[in-house]
């Protein structure tokens, strides 16, 4: 991530939503923190819960406690410094503060898009072969996924950003979007980008691309192992584990490869600004609910884990 000779920009300058009236942008303001709230809240609960109820200590909920983390940190890494700039003036980010945001905010998604493949391999192990699946998802196994899915996006972020920090900034330093963003970073390099935007495509196929399609497969053999299910009963249980985990995928995929599987993109435009917004503060937030929500067992831990802290709160009081 080292600063390349020809490069005369020591800061960058969100223009965010600027363009916006004031009103609108108090609007913004509101609607950044009340998400921003919502998704600490949610994904810190769900972390909790699974982490003091012994009955979540299985696989699938292994698995959801690190994409809450996951999306705690690049909610995190984000959001904060944009309700920052609503109240400031200036809005800048120094160019080793802008590398260290998409740094993490790339590893941290490139991470859930691989974790979002563990978890439907976890699904598929689960519904097509029931009677191995604690032999097969044993604890061994399970850890080596989750550090595989981190170490995969902390390399393929270290390499994007590489790519995006060694080019020439030598014209505007001003930034059409509200966080480090690769599209719009691209556009204000003073060279031909287009190796850095092939690597970029690249490493989304990666990255994306490749566990979409792992998460594809695995899906069709749990179709087709559900259509074997002659109980009604059984096919509605088995696709009510699959629901809420095809939910967040479609969500989380539809609007990640809308951004950056294209190449010769030029800025952020305002459409650009709506998709980011709803990847990095809609989806978190709402998440936790998905899964919450249409889940019996984390209903139930949820409930617990609630009044536990009522009747604690209560003996504390008297």
């Amino acid at each position: 991530m080292g600063r390349d000779l020809h490069t005369n920009v020591t800061e960058f300058i969100f223009l965010g939503f600027s363009d916006l009236s004031s009103s609108l942008q108090s609007i913004l303001f509101s609607f950044f923190l009340f998400g921003y709230i919502l998704t600490l809240l949610g994904n810190g609960l769900i972390i909790l819960t699974v982490t003091s109820d012994p009955v979540l200590h299985t696989p699938m909920y292994f698995f959801l406690r690190n994409l809450s983390l996951l999306e705690l940190i690049y909610t995190t890494v984000t959001i904060p410094k944009v309700l920052e700039d609503f109240s400031s003036k200036k809005r800048s980010i120094s160019f080793t503060g802008c590398a260290v945001q998409m740094f993490i905010f790339f590893a941290a998604g490139v991470s859930e898009c691989v974790f979002l493949a563990v978890m439907a391999f976890d699904r598929y192990v689960a519904i097509c072969h029931p009677l191995r699946y604690m032999s097969v998802m044993n604890r061994t196994l399970c850890y080596k996924l989750t550090v595989g899915s981190w170490a995969m996006g902390v390399f393929e972020s270290l390499r994007d950003t590489t790519f995006i920090f060694t080019l020439p900034y030598c014209n505007s330093n001003y930034l059409n979007h509200f966080f480090c963003d690769i599209p719009p970073l691209l556009s204000l390099a003073c060279t031909n980008t287009f190796i850095n935007e092939l690597s970029v495509f690249m490493a989304c196929l990666v990255g994306a691309t490749i566990p979409f399609l792992l998460i594809l497969c695995s899906y069709i053999n749990i179709l087709s192992s559900i259509m074997r299910i002659h109980s009604a009963e059984g096919r509605h249980k088995a696709l009510s584990t699959c629901g809420s985990h095809l939910t967040s995928v479609i969500l989380f995929y539809g609007a990640a490869m809308f951004m950056y599987l294209r190449l010769g993109t030029q800025g952020s435009t305002g459409n650009d600004r709506m998709i980011a917004l709803f990847y990095c503060m809609v989806i978190p937030a709402i998440n936790p609910l998905i899964y919450s929500l249409r889940n019996k067992d984390m209903k139930t831990a949820l409930l617990e884990l609630t009044l536990q802290t009522v009747n604690r709160s209560k003996r504390q009081t008297f």
